[in-house]
Protein backbone atom coordinates (compact mmCIF):
# COMPACT_ATOMS: atom_id res chain seq x y z
CA UNK A 1 0.00 0.00 0.00
CA UNK A 2 3.08 1.95 -0.34
CA UNK A 3 5.23 2.76 -2.64
CA UNK A 4 8.77 4.86 -3.16
CA UNK A 5 11.20 6.17 -5.49
CA UNK A 6 14.52 7.46 -5.01
CA UNK A 7 15.99 10.25 -6.48
CA UNK A 8 19.70 11.41 -5.40
CA UNK A 9 19.21 12.68 -1.25
CA UNK A 10 15.46 12.73 -2.10
CA UNK A 11 12.78 9.40 -1.47
CA UNK A 12 9.15 10.74 -2.58
CA UNK A 13 6.76 7.82 -1.12
CA UNK A 14 3.13 7.43 -1.99
CA UNK A 15 0.10 5.94 -0.29
CA UNK A 16 -1.69 3.93 -2.00
CA UNK A 17 -4.91 2.62 -0.69
CA UNK A 18 -7.45 3.38 -3.54
CA UNK A 19 -10.40 4.31 -3.50
CA UNK A 20 -10.42 6.77 -0.22
CA UNK A 21 -6.49 5.79 0.81
CA UNK A 22 -7.91 5.11 4.36
CA UNK A 23 -4.58 4.79 7.14
CA UNK A 24 -4.58 1.01 8.36
CA UNK A 25 -2.77 -1.11 10.51
CA UNK A 26 -0.66 -2.73 7.72
CA UNK A 27 -0.03 1.08 5.80
CA UNK A 28 2.06 1.98 9.28
CA UNK A 29 3.12 -1.29 9.76
CA UNK A 30 4.72 -0.37 6.36
CA UNK A 31 6.00 2.90 7.18
CA UNK A 32 7.49 1.49 10.44
CA UNK A 33 9.68 -0.53 8.30
CA UNK A 34 10.45 2.12 6.03
CA UNK A 35 11.67 4.59 8.47
CA UNK A 36 13.67 1.24 9.90
CA UNK A 37 15.33 1.18 6.76
CA UNK A 38 15.69 5.27 6.27
CA UNK A 39 17.67 5.01 10.22
CA UNK A 40 20.25 3.11 8.37
CA UNK A 41 20.27 4.78 4.89
CA UNK A 42 22.74 7.68 5.61
CA UNK A 43 22.12 8.86 1.93
CA UNK A 44 18.55 9.69 1.80
CA UNK A 45 18.33 13.23 3.49
CA UNK A 46 14.88 14.19 2.89
CA UNK A 47 11.02 12.20 2.45
CA UNK A 48 8.52 13.68 0.74
CA UNK A 49 4.89 11.82 1.72
CA UNK A 50 2.22 12.36 -0.54
CA UNK A 51 -0.71 9.98 -2.03
CA UNK A 52 -1.03 8.00 -5.26
CA UNK A 53 -4.92 8.62 -5.56
CA UNK A 54 -6.30 11.59 -7.09
CA UNK A 55 -7.83 14.32 -4.56
CA UNK A 56 -6.89 12.67 -1.55
CA UNK A 57 -4.35 12.97 0.50
CA UNK A 58 -5.70 10.41 3.22
CA UNK A 59 -9.65 10.30 3.76
CA UNK A 60 -9.11 9.20 7.56
CA UNK A 61 -8.14 6.00 9.57
CA UNK A 62 -10.28 3.23 8.41
CA UNK A 63 -13.36 3.58 10.49
CA UNK A 64 -13.85 -0.11 10.71
CA UNK A 65 -10.56 -0.90 12.31
CA UNK A 66 -11.21 1.14 15.01
CA UNK A 67 -14.69 0.14 15.40
CA UNK A 68 -13.37 -3.34 15.48
CA UNK A 69 -11.06 -3.12 18.14
CA UNK A 70 -13.39 -0.85 20.23
CA UNK A 71 -16.06 -3.58 20.21
CA UNK A 72 -13.56 -6.82 21.07
CA UNK A 73 -13.15 -4.88 24.91
CA UNK A 74 -15.71 -6.90 26.79
CA UNK A 75 -16.40 -3.46 28.91
CA UNK A 76 -16.68 0.40 28.64
CA UNK A 77 -13.43 1.05 29.21
CA UNK A 78 -12.71 4.00 32.32
CA UNK A 79 -10.23 6.47 31.88
CA UNK A 80 -8.01 4.15 34.45
CA UNK A 81 -8.78 1.15 32.86
CA UNK A 82 -7.54 2.90 29.59
CA UNK A 83 -4.10 3.63 31.13
CA UNK A 84 -3.68 0.22 32.42
CA UNK A 85 -4.74 -1.19 28.79
CA UNK A 86 -1.81 0.92 27.36
CA UNK A 87 0.60 -0.47 30.04
CA UNK A 88 -0.27 -3.79 29.66
CA UNK A 89 0.92 -3.40 26.08
CA UNK A 90 3.88 -1.80 26.54
CA UNK A 91 4.97 -4.65 28.88
CA UNK A 92 3.82 -7.21 25.95
CA UNK A 93 6.52 -5.52 24.08
CA UNK A 94 9.12 -7.41 26.85
CA UNK A 95 7.39 -11.07 26.01
CA UNK A 96 8.23 -12.95 22.86
CA UNK A 97 4.31 -13.25 21.36
CA UNK A 98 2.71 -10.84 23.76
CA UNK A 99 1.81 -8.85 20.93
CA UNK A 100 -0.01 -11.86 19.84
CA UNK A 101 -1.84 -12.58 22.60
CA UNK A 102 -2.94 -9.63 23.25
CA UNK A 103 -4.51 -9.72 19.60
CA UNK A 104 -6.09 -12.89 20.08
CA UNK A 105 -7.26 -11.31 23.25
CA UNK A 106 -9.17 -8.55 21.34
CA UNK A 107 -6.52 -5.90 22.42
CA UNK A 108 -5.02 -5.35 19.02
CA UNK A 109 -6.29 -2.09 18.43
CA UNK A 110 -4.21 -0.66 21.36
CA UNK A 111 -1.16 -1.91 19.94
CA UNK A 112 -2.04 -0.26 16.24
CA UNK A 113 -2.92 3.23 18.10
CA UNK A 114 0.90 2.76 19.36
CA UNK A 115 1.89 2.02 16.36
CA UNK A 116 0.69 5.19 15.14
CA UNK A 117 2.27 7.26 17.93
CA UNK A 118 5.67 5.78 17.16
CA UNK A 119 5.84 6.31 13.30
CA UNK A 120 4.90 9.89 13.97
CA UNK A 121 7.30 9.99 16.96
CA UNK A 122 10.08 8.58 14.80
CA UNK A 123 9.41 10.83 11.61
CA UNK A 124 9.78 13.97 14.18
CA UNK A 125 12.85 12.57 15.96
CA UNK A 126 14.57 12.04 12.20
CA UNK A 127 17.88 13.58 11.23
CA UNK A 128 16.22 13.61 7.75
CA UNK A 129 13.85 16.42 6.63
CA UNK A 130 10.33 15.16 5.80
CA UNK A 131 8.09 17.40 3.68
CA UNK A 132 4.16 16.49 3.46
CA UNK A 133 2.84 16.92 -0.67
CA UNK A 134 -0.98 17.67 0.33
CA UNK A 135 -2.67 16.65 -3.29
CA UNK A 136 -6.22 16.91 -1.34
CA UNK A 137 -8.98 15.36 1.15
CA UNK A 138 -6.89 15.52 4.91
CA UNK A 139 -8.47 14.49 7.53
CA UNK A 140 -8.85 12.55 10.98
CA UNK A 141 -5.24 9.95 11.06
CA UNK A 142 -4.42 11.99 7.34
CA UNK A 143 -4.39 15.39 9.66
CA UNK A 144 -2.11 13.72 11.99
CA UNK A 145 0.66 11.93 9.40
CA UNK A 146 1.20 15.62 7.78
CA UNK A 147 1.56 17.33 11.76
CA UNK A 148 4.25 14.61 11.94
CA UNK A 149 6.29 16.16 8.46
CA UNK A 150 8.59 19.04 9.07
CA UNK A 151 6.88 21.02 5.72
CA UNK A 152 3.58 20.95 4.63
CA UNK A 153 2.16 21.88 1.48
CA UNK A 154 -1.22 21.54 0.39
CA UNK A 155 -2.47 21.82 -3.02
CA UNK A 156 -4.81 25.18 -3.72
CA UNK A 157 -8.58 23.30 -4.46
CA UNK A 158 -11.82 22.33 -3.22
CA UNK A 159 -10.63 20.11 -0.74
CA UNK A 160 -10.76 19.98 3.12
CA UNK A 161 -8.57 19.47 6.01
CA UNK A 162 -8.83 19.05 9.64
CA UNK A 163 -9.95 16.43 12.75
CA UNK A 164 -13.63 15.29 12.37
CA UNK A 165 -13.30 12.66 14.98
CA UNK A 166 -15.40 13.72 17.88
CA UNK A 167 -18.18 13.78 14.88
CA UNK A 168 -18.16 10.02 16.00
CA UNK A 169 -18.12 10.27 19.66
CA UNK A 170 -14.53 10.04 19.76
CA UNK A 171 -11.14 12.22 20.02
CA UNK A 172 -8.22 12.06 17.41
CA UNK A 173 -5.87 9.21 18.72
CA UNK A 174 -3.03 9.69 16.43
CA UNK A 175 -1.65 12.35 18.12
CA UNK A 176 -4.12 15.29 16.32
CA UNK A 177 -4.60 16.86 19.88
CA UNK A 178 -1.33 16.58 20.72
CA UNK A 179 0.30 18.14 17.38
CA UNK A 180 -2.04 20.68 16.92
CA UNK A 181 -1.63 22.57 20.40
CA UNK A 182 1.96 22.75 19.31
CA UNK A 183 1.43 24.16 15.60
CA UNK A 184 -1.60 26.27 16.46
CA UNK A 185 -1.54 26.51 20.10
CA UNK A 186 -4.44 25.53 22.65
CA UNK A 187 -7.22 27.84 21.67
CA UNK A 188 -7.21 26.80 17.81
CA UNK A 189 -6.80 23.41 18.15
CA UNK A 190 -9.45 22.86 20.61
CA UNK A 191 -11.42 25.25 18.51
CA UNK A 192 -10.79 22.86 15.10
CA UNK A 193 -11.12 19.08 17.12
CA UNK A 194 -14.45 20.66 19.36
CA UNK A 195 -16.56 21.72 16.13
CA UNK A 196 -15.13 18.51 13.98
CA UNK A 197 -15.83 20.72 10.23
CA UNK A 198 -12.97 20.88 8.34
CA UNK A 199 -11.46 23.81 6.86
CA UNK A 200 -10.21 25.48 3.36
CA UNK A 201 -6.89 24.72 1.95
CA UNK A 202 -6.61 28.59 2.76
CA UNK A 203 -8.09 28.72 5.89
CA UNK A 204 -5.54 26.19 7.30
CA UNK A 205 -2.45 28.14 5.31
CA UNK A 206 -3.86 31.55 7.31
CA UNK A 207 -3.32 29.31 10.97
CA UNK A 208 -0.20 28.01 9.70
CA UNK A 209 -1.44 24.54 9.61
CA UNK A 210 0.23 24.20 6.40
CA UNK A 211 2.59 26.41 4.96
CA UNK A 212 1.98 26.92 1.89
CA UNK A 213 -0.70 26.51 -1.30
CA UNK A 214 0.32 25.39 -4.69
CA UNK A 215 -1.04 24.99 -7.79
CA UNK A 216 -2.43 21.05 -7.73
CA UNK A 217 -0.11 20.19 -10.95
CA UNK A 218 2.93 21.69 -9.58
CA UNK A 219 2.48 20.37 -6.11
CA UNK A 220 4.51 17.28 -6.17
CA UNK A 221 7.42 19.25 -8.22
CA UNK A 222 7.67 21.69 -5.40
CA UNK A 223 8.05 19.51 -2.94
CA UNK A 224 10.72 17.64 -3.97
CA UNK A 225 12.56 21.27 -4.88
CA UNK A 226 11.51 22.00 -1.20
CA UNK A 227 12.89 18.56 -0.28
CA UNK A 228 16.33 18.91 -2.27
CA UNK A 229 16.88 22.01 -0.70
CA UNK A 230 16.74 20.99 2.56
CA UNK A 231 18.75 17.62 1.73
CA UNK A 232 21.43 20.33 1.69
CA UNK A 233 21.43 20.57 4.96
CA UNK A 234 23.70 19.15 7.87
CA UNK A 235 22.31 16.01 8.94
CA UNK A 236 23.39 16.73 12.68
CA UNK A 237 21.80 20.09 12.32
CA UNK A 238 18.47 19.07 10.81
CA UNK A 239 18.51 16.65 14.16
CA UNK A 240 19.69 18.69 16.68
CA UNK A 241 17.17 21.46 15.39
CA UNK A 242 14.25 19.09 15.24
CA UNK A 243 14.91 17.88 18.70
CA UNK A 244 15.09 21.62 20.22
CA UNK A 245 11.83 22.68 18.46
CA UNK A 246 9.78 19.63 18.82
CA UNK A 247 11.02 18.13 22.47
CA UNK A 248 12.53 21.27 23.71
CA UNK A 249 9.16 23.66 22.42
CA UNK A 250 7.28 21.49 24.80
CA UNK A 251 9.13 21.90 27.55
CA UNK A 252 9.91 24.35 30.03
CA UNK A 253 12.21 27.50 28.85
CA UNK A 254 14.97 26.22 30.95
CA UNK A 255 14.82 22.49 29.76
CA UNK A 256 14.40 24.05 26.27
CA UNK A 257 17.63 25.98 26.48
CA UNK A 258 19.18 23.14 27.81
CA UNK A 259 18.28 21.21 24.61
CA UNK A 260 19.42 23.75 22.17
CA UNK A 261 22.96 24.01 24.03
CA UNK A 262 23.65 20.73 23.59
CA UNK A 263 22.96 20.90 19.75
CA UNK A 264 24.66 23.97 19.49
CA UNK A 265 27.77 22.50 21.16
CA UNK A 266 27.13 19.08 18.76
CA UNK A 267 26.57 20.77 15.83
CA UNK A 268 29.16 23.32 16.23
CA UNK A 269 32.19 20.79 17.02
CA UNK A 270 31.52 18.98 13.47
CA UNK A 271 34.21 18.91 11.26
CA UNK A 272 31.69 19.88 8.59
CA UNK A 273 30.52 22.94 10.26
CA UNK A 274 34.10 23.91 11.17
CA UNK A 275 34.78 24.11 7.52
CA UNK A 276 31.44 26.06 6.66
CA UNK A 277 32.22 29.02 9.42
CA UNK A 278 36.00 28.78 7.89
CA UNK A 279 34.49 28.97 4.55
CA UNK A 280 32.40 32.16 5.65
CA UNK A 281 35.13 34.32 7.50
CA UNK A 282 37.92 33.52 4.58
CA UNK A 283 35.02 35.15 2.16
CA UNK A 284 34.26 37.92 4.54
CA UNK A 285 37.90 39.07 5.16
CA UNK A 286 38.62 38.49 1.23
CA UNK A 287 35.41 40.78 0.68
CA UNK A 288 37.14 43.33 3.62
CA UNK A 289 40.17 43.60 1.85
CA UNK A 290 38.92 44.50 -1.55
CA UNK A 291 36.91 47.32 0.10
CA UNK A 292 33.92 45.70 -1.39
CA UNK A 293 30.61 45.98 0.70
CA UNK A 294 29.71 43.44 3.00
CA UNK A 295 25.89 44.41 2.86
CA UNK A 296 25.91 43.76 -1.22
CA UNK A 297 28.40 40.82 -0.77
CA UNK A 298 25.97 38.85 1.18
CA UNK A 299 22.63 39.82 -0.66
CA UNK A 300 24.60 38.53 -3.54
CA UNK A 301 25.62 35.33 -2.24
CA UNK A 302 22.72 34.74 0.28
CA UNK A 303 20.54 33.23 -2.77
CA UNK A 304 23.48 30.16 -3.36
CA UNK A 305 23.73 29.36 0.03
CA UNK A 306 20.22 29.02 1.20
CA UNK A 307 20.39 26.64 -1.58
CA UNK A 308 23.25 24.88 -0.75
CA UNK A 309 24.81 26.02 2.04
CA UNK A 310 28.59 27.74 2.42
CA UNK A 311 29.87 24.09 1.87
CA UNK A 312 28.65 20.72 0.89
CA UNK A 313 27.88 18.74 3.97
Amino acid sequence: MIRTERDGTVLTVWLDNPPYNFLTSAIMTALADLLTSLERDDAVRAVVLTSAVEDVFVSHYDVAEILAGAAASPVTLTRRAAAAALHTSRAADHVPGGQAALARAGAGGVADLRRYHEVCRRMRDSDKVFVAALNGRTLGGGCELALSCDIRLMADGPYEIGQPEILVGIIPGGGGTQMLTRVLGAARALELCLEGAPITPARARDIGLVHRLVAPADLLDEARSTAARLARRSPVAVGALKRAIYEGGSESLEKGLHIERTGFLETSSTASAQRAMGKYLEEIREVETSGRDLASFIAERLPRWVEGGVVDF
